[in-house]
């Protein structure tokens, strides 16, 4: 993982990226509620996602704190495995560090290991400095989806995992 290696050189921290478990709950669903707000997952869906076999969830952890996680799953879009970012969560306090990057990175990395094609995820479209990092790692614009958020718009997005 090329990427990830040059991004730990630009943001260098005593940062582990590791698989999540159902003792990291209460913490997932408050970095998720301080991200979200209204539209945060439940705590009650965060913990299905983490028992889901087709889900991945990896957190990161600066000085034994967890300080920001991701959520994806693998399905087949037609006949192709796919990868598909359900949430991406950084602590307000952690945000611009690099922690979000290098939990993209990674999760990329496991979906390419285990056949995915493509990746997609969601996102509001107002959400600016998410959309300069996805388009950073190569995401691209594939439509609109009108009233996602309740009454704000989402953009939906993909990227060719190579």
């Amino acid at each position: 993982m090329p990427a990830l290696a040059n991004l730990e050189k630009n943001y260098p921290m005593l940062m582990t990226i590791e698989d999540a478990s159902i003792k990291h709950l209460d913490r997932l669903y408050e970095i998720e509620r301080e991200c979200f707000e209204k539209e945060a997952f439940t705590q009650k869906q965060i913990a299905q996602l983490l028992a889901d076999y087709n889900s991945i969830t990896l957190i990161a952890k600066k000085n034994d704190q967890i300080e920001g996680f991701i959520i994806g799953t693998l399905y087949f879009k037609r006949t192709a495995l796919s990868g598909h970012i359900l949430t991406l969560d950084v602590s307000l306090s952690h945000r611009r560090q690099g922690i979000g990057e290098r939990l993209l990175l990674k999760i990329e990395g496991i979906f390419k290991e285990k056949g995915a094609k493509t990746c997609h995820l969601e996102v509001r479209e107002d959400n600016i400095a998410a959309l300069g990092l996805y388009e950073k790692l190569g995401y691209k614009k594939i439509g609109k989806l009108e009233n996602y958020y309740g009454k704000a718009h989402g953009i939906y997005l993909a990227k060719t995992l190579t």
